[in-house]
Formats: C-alpha cells, sequence, structure tokens
C-alpha cells in the first residue's frame, strides 16, 4: 500500500509547479460543484439531512384508481430495501412527512418503528389525493436533534370516530381518532398480522367497543365500516361486527356465512341481509368494508363491491362487539333466508344469536360518513400485499454536501471490488492529468523558445558559430544579440541545442584551420548532417516522454472499468439469488454503483484521449520545425563553407596588387 502511494506521489514530487496547480485545479472543482444546484430545487428545512419523495400512483400505470378519493390515510411501509435506518435516530423520532409543495408539514402517525430489524409502519395524512392522477410527499429524516412530532389525532379527520391498529399487548385498543373511543375490553394479540399486529378472535371472547356518544347511530343515518380480516375457517353466521338495540329490535351486523361475507340490517324487528357472493377461502387476509347511504348498504371485498342490501341504518345507541354477536344471550337462533341485491328483503321474526368469528382481525376504522369508493379501494390497495402498485420509492437525496442525492446513494452502493478498480483508475487519472500539464508546459516554453532563436538566428552574419560557441547553458555566449529574458528562454530552445551541435562542429573545423571560413567538403557536410539527426532524435525522445502513460489510460481505462462493472453485476445478482429477493429498490444501487466503474474508467480515457490528440498536434508541429531548421541550417553551411564562395576574388587581387 505504502509501495503504490510513493509511486503515485513521485511525479508530483518531480514537479512542484505541477503538484500544485492540480491541487488548486481540484479545489476548484470541488467548489464550482458545490455551488451547482443540488438535484432538488428545494428543502423543507436544512436541519434534515435526507429526504426520498414518495409517489402516489392512482393512474393506469398503478393502482388504477377511478372514482374519487379524497384526503385519507396513507400506510408507508418502510423496510430496508426502501430506507437507509442507520441514518435515521432509533426511534424514529425524526420523521418528517411533507407535502407535494416541499413546505406544508403533513400529521402522522408512527405505528411501528424497529430499527434493529428494519421495520417501519407509520400512517400519514395525505390531502386531496386524485383518482387516475399521481401525486407526490416527501419524507425527510437524519436529523439527530429532531424531537418527535407523531400525532395520532391529526392523522384521521373528524369524521372518522373509531380506528384501531390492535398494536397494543395486555390492554385494550386505543382509539387513535380525537374521539377517544378506546376498547373496554383486552382482546389477544396476533402477531404477524398483515399490519404490524392485529386481533386474534376465537368465537368465545368478543371484543366491546363503548357505546359514547359519537359512535351513537341516527336513523338513516351514513355509516362507513372496515376491517381486514383473516377467517380461520368456514363458519356458518358467523359474527364479525355485532350492535344491536334489542329494546328496539334494532340491530347492525357484518358478518361471514359459509366463507361468504354479508351485511344484516334489522330494523324494528325486520331483518335485511345482503346476497352471498363468491366465498372466502379461509387462511387469507382480505380488506371487508361495509357503507351505508341514502337507503342502501354495500358491502366491499378487497375494494370492489360485493354485494348490497336496500335498508336504512336504524338508530343504535349501545355497545358494539367484535368477534361476537351483540344479541341478547339466551334468545332463540332464527335463519333467516339471505336475499340478493336485486331481491326484496326477507323478513325475519327476531334477532338471530350468531356465532362469533374465528379467526384474525386488523385495522379496524368506523367513519360518521359514507366513504368513497374511491376511498375504499384506495384502503385495500395500499394497506394490502399489493400496496408497490399505489405507492413507489424514489432513492434518497441529500443536503450538505457537494456528493449529494442520487450520486450519494450511488457511491455508498459502491463494493469493495468496485472501489479498487476506481482507485486504480484514480491513480491512472492523476497520472494522465499530471503528464498532460507537464507536456504542455514544456511544450509550449519551447514554441516560445524556439521562435526567439529563430528570430536572431535569421539576424546573424555568415558567422554560423556566432550564437553556439560554449556552453548551451552561459547566456553569455549567446552572441549578445538577445535581451536577458530572451537569452534565459533560448535555453529551452530545441533548435537552440540542435544548433549548438553543429555550431561545436564548425568552430572544431575552424579551430583545426586556423581560418575563418574554411572549406567544408561533402564528406564533413554528411558528417554534421549526421550528428544533427542524432540531436534531432534526441529533441522528439524528450518531446514524446512520458505520452506512453497517456496511451495505456486511453486503452486500459474504460476495459478496467468495465470489468470492476462486470464483477460489481455478478457479486449484485449472486447477492439476489441468495437471498431470494428481487425487489428494484433493493437491487437498483447495487447495478448503479457496478456502472460506476465504468464511468470511472471513461472519466479517466475521455480526458486523456483529448489531451493526447492535442499534444501530438503540437510535437507534430514541432517537429516539422526542426526538420525544417536542419535543412536550413545544412543548407546554409554549405554556401558559407563551399569552396568557390571561399576562393579569392581576381578583381579583388589584381586591386591589391596595384
Amino acid at each position: 500500500m505504502t509501495m503504490g502511494r510513493s509511486n503515485m506521489i513521485a511525479p508530483l514530487r518531480k514537479f512542484p509547479a505541477t503538484a500544485r496547480f492540480l491541487t488548486n485545479a481540484l479545489l476548484a472543482v470541488v467548489a464550482i460543484v458545490a455551488l451547482l444546484p443540488s438535484p432538488a430545487q428545494a428543502w423543507w428545512n436544512d436541519d434534515w439531512s435526507l429526504r426520498k419523495k414518495i409517489t402516489i400512483d392512482a393512474s393506469a400505470s398503478g393502482a388504477n384508481i377511478t372514482d374519487p378519493i379524497g384526503s385519507t390515510p396513507v400506510l408507508v411501509r418502510l423496510h430496508l430495501g426502501n430506507f437507509r435506518f442507520g441514518s435515521t435516530k432509533d426511534d424514529g423520532s425524526d420523521l418528517r412527512f411533507i407535502a407535494s409543495d416541499d413546505k406544508t408539514p403533513l400529521k402522522f402517525q408512527i405505528e411501528k418503528f424497529d430499527s434493529l430489524l428494519g421495520e417501519a409502519l407509520v400512517w400519514v395524512s395525505a390531502p386531496n389525493v386524485l383518482a387516475g392522477a399521481k401525486s407526490d410527499i416527501w419524507l425527510y429524516y437524519g436529523n439527530k436533534k429532531a424531537v418527535a412530532a407523531s400525532d395520532a389525532k391529526g392523522v384521521y379527520d373528524t369524521d372518522a370516530v373509531l380506528v384501531y391498529h390492535f398494536s397494543e399487548r395486555g390492554a385494550p385498543p386505543m382509539d387513535s381518532t380525537v374521539w377517544a373511543n378506546n376498547a373496554q375490553s383486552v382482546g389477544q394479540p396476533a402477531d404477524g398480522s398483515i399490519i404490524a399486529t392485529g386481533l386474534r378472535l376465537d368465537g368465545r371472547s368478543a371484543l366491546t367497543l363503548p357505546a359514547s356518544p359519537t359512535l351513537a347511530l341516527a336513523a338513516n343515518s351514513a355509516f362507513t365500516w372496515s376491517a381486514w380480516i383473516k377467517p380461520a375457517a368456514a363458519q356458518a353466521n358467523a359474527a364479525i361486527y355485532s350492535r344491536r338495540d334489542t329494546a328496539a329490535s334494532n340491530g347492525l351486523v357484518i358478518g361471514i356465512d359459509n366463507g361468504a361475507p354479508f351485511v344484516e340490517v334489522t330494523n324494528a324487528g325486520v331483518t335485511q341481509r345482503s346476497g352471498a357472493g363468491a366465498p372466502v377461502a379461509p387462511g387469507g387476509w382480505r380488506h371487508l368494508a361495509v357503507v351505508a347511504n341514502n337507503g342502501q348498504v354495500s358491502l366491499f371485498l378487497d375494494g370492489v363491491p360485493y354485494a348490497s342490501v336496500a335498508a336504512s341504518l336504524p338508530a343504535l345507541n349501545s355497545i358494539a362487539l367484535i368477534g361476537g354477536d351483540a344479541a341478547v344471550p339466551g334468545a332463540a337462533p332464527v335463519a333467516s333466508e339471505p336475499a340478493s341485491s336485486a331481491a326484496a328483503p326477507a323478513p325475519v321474526e327476531a334477532p338471530a344469536a350468531m356465532g362469533g368469528f374465528v379467526g384474525d382481525i386488523d385495522e379496524l376504522q368506523i367513519s360518521k360518513v359514507a366513504r368513497p369508493n374511491g376511498f375504499i379501494r384506495f384502503a385495500a390497495i395500499g394497506q394490502g400485499p399489493d400496496q408497490s402498485k399505489l405507492l413507489s420509492f424514489s432513492v434518497d437525496e441529500e443536503t450538505a454536501s457537494w456528493l449529494s442525492g442520487y450520486f450519494a446513494v450511488i457511491l455508498k452502493s459502491v463494493t469493495l471490488d468496485g472501489w479498487v478498480v476506481i482507485g486504480v483508475l484514480m491513480m491512472m487519472a492523476v497520472l494522465s492529468w499530471v503528464v498532460m500539464w507537464d507536456r504542455t508546459g514544456y511544450i509550449n516554453r519551447q514554441s516560445r523558445a524556439n521562435a526567439d532563436f529563430l528570430k536572431a538566428f535569421h539576424e546573424m552574419s555568415n558567422d554560423l558559430g556566432a550564437l553556439g560557441r560554449g556552453d548551451t547553458k552561459d547566456v553569455s555566449t549567446l552572441g549578445g544579440r538577445l535581451a536577458p529574458g530572451e537569452a534565459a528562454r533560448m535555453r529551452s530552445s530545441s533548435l537552440y541545442r540542435i544548433y549548438h551541435v553543429g555550431a561545436n562542429e564548425i568552430h572544431r573545423r575552424l579551430a583545426r584551420h586556423g581560418r575563418k571560413a574554411p572549406v567544408l567538403s561533402a564528406a564533413a557536410i554528411a558528417s554534421i548532417r549526421a550528428m544533427l539527426d542524432s540531436a534531432v532524435a534526441k529533441e522528439m525522445q524528450k518531446l514524446n516522454r512520458l505520452m506512453v502513460v497517456l496511451t495505456i489510460a486511453i486503452s486500459g481505462g474504460p476495459f478496467l472499468g468495465l470489468l470492476g462493472t462486470v464483477v460489481g453485476v455478478m457479486i449484485t445478482f449472486a447477492a439476489i439469488a441468495a437471498s431470494g429477493d428481487v425487489n428494484v429498490n433493493a437491487i437498483a444501487p447495487g447495478i448503479a454503483a457496478a456502472l460506476v466503474a465504468t464511468v470511472a474508467g471513461l472519466a479517466v480515457a475521455i480526458p486523456a484521449l483529448f489531451g493526447y490528440n492535442y499534444l501530438i498536434s503540437r510535437i507534430k508541429n514541432l517537429t516539422t520545425d526542426v526538420q525544417v531548421f536542419v535543412d536550413e541550417f545544412i543548407t546554409r553551411m554549405a554556401e558559407v563553407h563551399d569552396e568557390d564562395n571561399n576562393r579569392p576574388d581576381p578583381v579583388d587581387h589584381q586591386i591589391a596588387a596595384e
């Protein structure tokens, strides 16, 4: 590990200016990204670091609810596949639900929150849910300083007069509405119910509901009753909910007869029962609801109309029973003939004492209004096993960090093998950036120095060695033709270094002959040309130094990224096979995290590709300049040191003799 770190830092130590530039560049990138808008344009409260969008889909692509719904409680089920329990408080007291405007807090009730098991059940008051449309609410969490804000009384409207979740143990069920219609007896809890804990009924011990003023029914009043039931066996005439006023011979019974749910209304001694539909198989959870309105009592099974009876509810002010019949003890049972929804009601001489329901019951709700059909279907889908049709959860969004939103979720899902590949790619990226910065600076300095040298070279006299006497690092030997700054830059010129090789060869021959302009033979010129070609090769090696790092980044980066992606996908699907869970919300972050390796590989290769092509074009230009200069230098040397040019002029000799 130490060796790899040293190898990565070594190029930075060799180029301190480059290292400082890269550091400043990275800080600038981080600052710019931090100023960019997050995926969400609004944030309800910055004290909460995480949020999640919950979409309620009543459209044809979701639950397909076409009847009016209105304001309704929504059951939000949180589990490890859609919620990060490690980022919230242990008791869930930092949970907050906000309306789609991201401003209005919504009332909610936490029925269950277990951070160890990763399970939570929360009831949220959703305002005005539209049929056939989508709507959103926001779940905020991640504030360790938040105080509990669960408000059971605020979740349900004032028309709801009784709501039992049956989450109590050793105590009567508590009413979650503002009316406090708590039960008057203790029931047996049923673990593993459809919504956390339910109520287990044995057919003998019934749960007693109070005869409170808010539960009293006036004659012909509107009424809604709903609950989840799980029959243990096919019973004959078993009462699930019973309320009778024996003095006035009035009664209302909701029960099940040989698997067929029914509603029975007794008004002034006349009993009417809904027709029998398809029976319900024992051992399965079903949503049962009864709505009374305008002389019609309708029975719904799983949110769909099941049966009805043309009757008005009588006045009822007595207690009610869950799992037993409220008829007077000892009354002789009188069988009643069931009537279909279209047939005339069948009169019954006296109320029959039915048997108690045997099975489980959960989520009992009673309202003093007639809830619309869409409301009933919404509850049946939203509280049952098909909830995924109605509710969908987005990935978490995070604030107070430049690594926020979807990208943060993806990075946190990257596995160890993915981080290994990404780490290697990051090293390659840093090395490629160092090379690009170093080569760009080297080429720029050389281009400016070559321009200065060519200007001085073209202004020279016939003395080709005027700019090249001595050491290339000795500025004082540059002939006095350049300003001090220009002379210093000329030391970076590849043309000057090549010229210096040729000038030294000329000086060596000049010292040998002792003349200012010796005649150079063709062999001598060829020898000097060979020396210049050797210097050119060395300069080309300097120009192309470290360029192989860019070619490795261009070709190797995407393949390394692909390797990380393939391994990550393999691990994700292996985990799915081991757990047997094919939840999209659970596997999507893993697949996305695996693709991060491919993104990292492309992020290495693409800048390296652009930088390589740019540098290669600059290197080709410098190579062309060098080749042109060598040809020009050889040509000029041949002209200056040609035998004909160095032969005395006869006219000059004659003038000298005279």
